[in-house]
């Protein structure tokens, strides 16, 4: 008997498409850690943060990225993963996901 994840099959997806293109340049793939990855936050001037692949499970986390497909799709600006919400918002659910 197996387990269908797809919401994080759906994460796998838009994460394999943005970070393609963010692989594409080696400077960007080096500063971030085995682990991790880089997404892009803002409404109008995006901050990059550094975040661990664990967050990939959290719902919270999961809504962001439906979120982003809506906005973006696969074709995200930054070349990155852009998560279209304000920087506090995102800092404080990183904050609680680090709690948990």
């Amino acid at each position: 008997m197996g387990f269908r994840l797809p919401r994080i099959v759906h994460a796998k997806q838009i994460l394999r498409g943005s970070l393609f293109a963010a692989n594409q340049d080696v400077s960007i793939a080096t500063e971030v850690p085995k682990g991790h990855f880089a997404v892009y936050v803002g409404e109008n001037g995006k901050k990059r943060f550094v975040i661990p692949i664990s967050y990939l499970n959290h719902p919270s986390f999961q809504d962001l990225l439906s979120q982003a497909e809506e906005e973006f799709g696969f074709d995200h600006p930054m070349g990155g993963l852009t998560i279209p919400c304000r920087e506090d918002v995102f800092v404080d659910l990183v904050s609680s996901l680090n709690g948990s």
